[in-house]
Order: structure tokens, then C-alpha cells, then sequence
């Protein structure tokens, strides 16, 4: 068997109608496209979304949220996590760095400590928001929460 010897499956292809091309054809005259009205004529394109006529979709459903163009977007670390870090690298200081490349936060996240969970190790943590009950919780273990000013 060669290229030039390949041919579609039986049955696979067939002709299509030509349409227009006299009554005889049986798809001759409006050449399926109705009588009058834009579809009828040359060169007709709808806009997207365009129902004819009927009331779109996108204008039938209901608007609701907002969305604030100014929100400050932070990437949670609990103080659980922060206790598990210090222990697993042997530090009393914890900058946002460590906490990036032990994986806790992205790379380029803003970081914010949330108090879920226990701390008992005396920690200096850096970051660049923090809870109230996290703040607590590092000062009650005898450590200091540093924000980092923006």
C-alpha cells in the first residue's frame, strides 16, 4: 500500500447539496435561507451573543458581587506552620524568605500569619500582616511579630 493508494473509509465522505443552482435541484430559489430579512442577504454576520432578537442570555441573568480593584490579596501561613518551620531549621528568627522557600507561600505573595493552631517556641517572625490572635500567640511563647512596612 502506497500514499497515493489511501482513501477515506465507505461511506465516510459525501457530496455536499449545492444550493442555488435552479427549482430542479430541489434547493434552488431562497437556496435554504428563507424569504427576506438580514439571514436571507449576502455578507450577514450576527454579533456575538445575538439571539435573534429574543432577549440574550447575558442580559437575562442577574448582575451581583463586586469586585474591589484594590484588594490586597495574602497567602495565609497559621502559627502552627511557623512553630513546625522554626524546629525543621533550627532558628529563633523566621523572615519571610525561610517561609517562601520552605515552600509555605509563594515566591511572590504577600504573607499574612493567622493564629490557627500552637506556638511554644520563642520565635522572632517577619511578614507582612498578621493576625491579632497570631501577634498574641508569638508574644504569649516569649517571641515578636515584625511587619514589613509597605
Amino acid at each position: 500500500m502506497k500514499l497515493s493508494e489511501l482513501k477515506p473509509a465507505k461511506g465516510a465522505t459525501h457530496n455536499s447539496k449545492r444550493l442555488g443552482r435552479g427549482q430542479g435541484s430541489g434547493k434552488g430559489g431562497t437556496a435554504t435561507r428563507g424569504t427576506k430579512g438580514a439571514q436571507a442577504r449576502a455578507g450577514y454576520e450576527h454579533k456575538i451573543g445575538f439571539e435573534g432578537g429574543q432577549m440574550p442570555l447575558q442580559r437575562r441573568l442577574p448582575k451581583f458581587g463586586f469586585k474591589n480593584p484594590t484588594r490586597v490579596e495574602y497567602q495565609a501561613v497559621n502559627v502552627s506552620a511557623i512553630q513546625a518551620l522554626s524546629e525543621k531549621i533550627g532558628k529563633t528568627e523566621i523572615s519571610l524568605d525561610d517561609i517562601k522557600i520552605a515552600g509555605l507561600a509563594d515566591s511572590k505573595a504577600l504573607v499574612k500569619v493567622l493564629g490557627n493552631g500552637d506556638i511554644t517556641a520563642a520565635v522572632t517572625v517577619t511578614a507582612d500582616a498578621f493576625s491579632a490572635s497570631a501577634v498574641s500567640k508569638i508574644e504569649a511563647a516569649g517571641g515578636k511579630a515584625i511587619v514589613i512596612g509597605k
